[in-house]
């Protein structure tokens, strides 16, 4: 039988020890990690992933400008979407154990720590607004940087843009464009699957899944990269 969920002090002090944070306004912090599919819930965490999200781009941003002073927005650009996109703060959010203390419909919850899952990248963004509401810009840096700041000093190399470097090799031998078009769309709302497949004037189309339109597009132009000898395997499944 799964233990009981924690909640009130006990939350808090569970919350603080994997974050380093400790919540003064212990309803925020339960908002912060309530779902809108929890049952019987009276409030949830969408407006807080709404701010979470400008807070967390803020600081992350504001991070690599200082980490990389030399950088061109160029390079720094690619790394931010790395570091403030869902898989990233879903991986975060298994690192915290958030699945074990957020409120949403079981089977949400059920598919959460197998594939990260959407629910708690949001969850995090969440949780990221609760810190800045609760103690201020400088607690939600602590927070960020605690996290988030040894994935930008381990990412040495500029991360992989397999559209922008699908779209480069292209138009080094023709005027073509890569088209994409969704082919399929599968699984529930709150975790789909999509299906996406990248066309290019004299080749053979390619395709690639994701939970996302931009993920599996991303995916489709890796494939067609890595069939075409422009990427090895190994890049194309990173």
């Amino acid at each position: 039988m799964p233990l009981k969920r924690p909640t009130g002090e006990a939350l808090a002090r569970e919350i603080a020890a994997r974050t380093g944070y400790a919540f003064k306004d212990l309803r925020l912090l339960e908002t912060a990690l309530t779902h809108s599919s929890a049952v019987k819930a009276t409030s949830n965490n969408e407006r807080l992933e709404f701010l979470g999200d400008r807070v967390l781009g803020l600081i992350v941003a504001d991070m690599l400008l200082k980490q990389f002073p030399e950088a061109r927005e160029g390079d720094i650009a690619p790394r931010f979407n790395a570091l403030v996109e869902a898989r990233t703060c879903s991986n975060i959010g298994l690192e915290i154990e958030l699945d074990k203390y957020m409120r949403a419909d079981s089977a949400l919850k059920s598919g959460g720590r197998r594939a990260g899952g959407n629910y708690l990248a949001d969850a995090v963004e969440a949780l990221v607004a609760a810190i800045y509401v609760d103690g201020g810009i400088d607690a939600a840096r602590a927070f960020v940087l605690r996290f988030w700041e040894p994935l930008a000093r381990l990412a040495i190399e500029k991360p992989a843009n397999p559209k922008g470097e699908l779209q480069e090799w292209i138009a080094k031998s023709s005027e073509a464009r890569p088209a994409y078009a969704i082919e399929g769309r599968e699984g529930p709302d709150h975790q789909p699957v999509f299906t996406v497949s990248v066309r290019v004037a004299g080749f053979e189309p390619a395709q690639g899944t994701g939970s996302s339109r931009r993920a599996a597009e991303e995916a489709a132009a890796a494939a067609f990269l890595v069939r075409e000898g422009v990427w090895t395997a190994e890049r194309g499944a990173a």
